[in-house]
Formats: C-alpha cells, structure tokens, sequence
C-alpha cells in the first residue's frame, strides 16, 4: 500500500475509506463494518469519520469496525466548528472516543472554520495530543487565507492535514491551496474523490476502456496520481472497496491526463474553497 508522510513523520495509507452517510440505518449497520472491514483487510487502513456524521453514528459503525484491530487502523474524527470551544473541544473528543470504543485517536481535525477562537481550539488540540488522547490535528474545508491564520495560531507543521473536496470535476484547490499544502510538506487528504458517483464524461470511458477499468476507477486513479494527496471515498459493500483499491495500481499516462484535462480543465483564476 502506497503511504504519505504526515509532517509529524507518521506514515498513512493513501488510499483511506471515508464514512459520509454511514451509520443512518440501522438496517445497513452491518454491512457498513463488513465494508470497512474488507477494506483494512486491503490495506486501507486510514478510516476518516466525524462526530456530524449521522450525529456519531458513522463512529459507532467504525468503533464496531476495528474490535479487536485498532492498531491497524489509521483513525481520523473530526469536532463540529459550534463544538470547538477549548472545553467543547474536548468534551466533544471524548464523546468520539466513546462511539469509536478507543482510547485515541489518530487525527482529530476541525470540520470547518468557525466562529470559535482559533487559538481556543488549538489550545484544546494541545491539551487532547498531550493527554494520549489524540495523536495529531489539523483542519478541513480551510482555503488558503484560513490556513495561513491557522499556521501562524498553531505553528508550522502543526496541521497534519487540510481534508477538502477534490476530484476531476473540482479542481480549484491546484490554483494556490495545493501548491500552498505542497511549499509546506502537508499532505491533503481529497473527500468525495469521486463526487459521489456522479462523474460521467466520455473521456472517462474512453481511457477506462483502453485501461479495461471502470470510469470511477479512472476518476480516482487520478486523484491518486499526486503523491501529496490522500483519498477518502466511501463504499459500503466489499465489491466497492475491491473497486476503490484497485485503482491505487491504475497508472494514468500522459495521453490519459491529457484528455481528461480537456474534459476536467484545471483552474485559470483563484476560485472559492467548495464544499459539500
């Protein structure tokens, strides 16, 4: 399995498993940890979740997940930014700590820019990664201008990750956060890298069939193709998670990249951060 080298010098898989919408039903409960499962059993094992997710029920998916296996799993959570005062901060990581049936967690990120202080949750971060309750932090959904003000509240190398929305059909991160994550050794970490299934275009076709793949394969081979970017998509059934890691030995060629450049053109101007 492919891994990238997190500024604290931890090493996570590249390909993870992401749990937006899992943990809804209890009916689809079971096959939701089978899903996971499956994909620590290939090597995925970064599992991003947050306490948003099905008001934690996407943790407790996760928490009966890895019984029994929690040091194999790479586990990333995430508190609400109306939770991120320096005492919500924290009560909200033990209540993720609970739903996940662990005593840590890996990365604990804040989900979006808030209204709270900056340095009163960087300030909780601090408290949690001295305490063993979590390993790293850092931030999603935070453009370029939001991390700038992060790195000067935190220090440099103190965000792990910004985890963003990116995929063929959102690109505008390559305009300035991506070379700005890059100049500093943060990996990003790409959610809905296939826009949740919804990427159609005959260029997709045409090189999933030169490649005898299918065209969300191609979708997110491509997002895997930069070395600084890890992918978090959600499958929740075994054949899914089968499909998501062979894309991680699809290698995309020039004339593969270039045409679906035409089709996907990458940024010419600064857009705003988007989001999901």
């Amino acid at each position: 399995m492919r891994t990238l080298t997190l500024p604290d010098g931890r090493n996570v898989s590249a390909l993870g498993l992401g749990t937006w919408y899992m943990g809804e039903s209890g009916r689809a409960h079971e096959g939701e940890v089978g899903a996971l499962q499956a994909g620590v059993d290939l090597g995925m094992t970064l599992i991003d979740t947050a306490e948003m997710y099905a008001e934690g029920g996407a943790e407790e998916v996760v928490g009966d997940a890895i019984k029994g296996r929690r040091d194999q799993v790479f586990i990333v959570s995430k508190v609400l930014p109306y939770n991120a005062s320096r005492k919500g901060t924290v009560a909200a990581c033990e209540a993720s700590l609970r739903r996940l049936g662990t005593d840590h967690i890996d990365l604990y990120l804040l989900h979006w820019p808030g209204s709270h202080p900056l340095a009163e949750t960087i300030e909780a971060f601090e408290a949690l990664q001295a305490s063993g309750k979590i390993g790293g932090y850092g931030v999603s959904n935070f453009d370029v201008a939001e991390m700038a003000a992060w790195e000067k509240a935190a220090g440099p190398g103190a965000s792990q990750t910004d985890q963003v929305l990116y995929n063929l059909s959102r690109r505008g991160i390559e305009w300035d956060l991506l070379p700005w994550a890059r100049e500093r050794m943060i990996p990003l970490m790409a959610y809905s890298p296939l826009e949740q299934g919804r990427l159609q275009d005959e260029s997709l076709d045409f090189v999933a069939d030169k490649h005898n793949v299918t065209a969300m394969q191609v979708a997110l081979a491509w997002v895997l193709r930069d070395p600084s970017v890890m992918a978090i998509p959600k499958a929740s059934n075994p054949t899914h998670v089968q499909a998501n890691r062979a894309a991680l030995d699809l290698v995309l060629d020039d004339d593969d990249l270039a045409l679906l450049d035409r089709s996907f053109p990458a940024p010419r101007r600064k857009q705003a951060l988007e989001i999901l």
